[in-house]
């Protein structure tokens, strides 16, 4: 059995097309998201790495980085490039979270990493969102590399199109509102405007 901790992947390969600049380095209270998203991480795995087609961009971030190993897949391209990167380090997985989300709860991050220890290859929050579930706050493991490269083959880049092929842990709605109220765990800034309305949560 794998004792190492899975690599906490922070998915940063997006171009920012609807912010106008790496939203990820925008200021929620007083910190940069991304340093939001950095603390909430390593309250559950000590091993960060960062998967970023700009290496310039994010060099004061000062994490290990990779840039997409596929371009042009977006998010599913970040997951499969991490997964790549941990199997090369002889991790398990990866606890994968996008690079923009300011209110990650580490008690539910944690919960998602312990479902590795029921043999799921994906543990992954149930959501009102349009996926049905949140796979950009996700466990991956690194038996999931197969399965993705089937997907790839057959032309299907969704981000969850080979979910199907693994072993898939759901945490159901009212565990993940045990943490907090899933529109504001899983807000996403995409946009200055949503910069605004997390500076507002924040405060408030």
């Amino acid at each position: 059995m794998n004792t190492l901790p899975p690599f906490g992947a922070i998915l940063a390969g997006g171009r920012n097309v609807r912010y106008g600049a790496p939203k990820a380095l925008a200021m929620v209270d007083g910190a940069r998201i991304i340093d939001r998203v950095m603390r909430a991480l390593r309250a559950v795995t000590p091993d960060l790495i960062l998967i970023a087609n700009d290496a310039d961009v994010y060099a004061s971030v000062g994490l290990p980085m990779r840039p997409d190993a596929r371009p042009g897949l977006g998010a599913l391209g970040g997951i499969y490039t991490a997964l790549l990167w941990a199997r090369e380090a002889g991790r398990p997985g990866i606890l994968a979270v996008a690079c923009d989300m300011p209110f990650l709860d580490t008690r539910l991050l944690a919960r998602l990493a312990g479902g590795a220890a029921h043999g799921a290859d994906v543990v992954v929050p149930e959501s009102g969102g349009r996926r049905g579930v949140e796979p950009l706050c996700a466990y991956y493991s690194t038996r999931c590399i197969a399965a993705i490269e089937t997907q790839l083959e057959r032309g299907d880049f969704h981000v969850i199109g080979f979910y199907d092929d693994v072993a898939v842990e759901l945490v159901p709605p009212d565990e993940v509102r045990a943490h907090g109220d899933p529109q504001v765990l899983f807000l996403n800034v995409n946009t200055p405007e949503e910069r605004e309305r997390a500076e507002a949560l924040a405060r408030g």
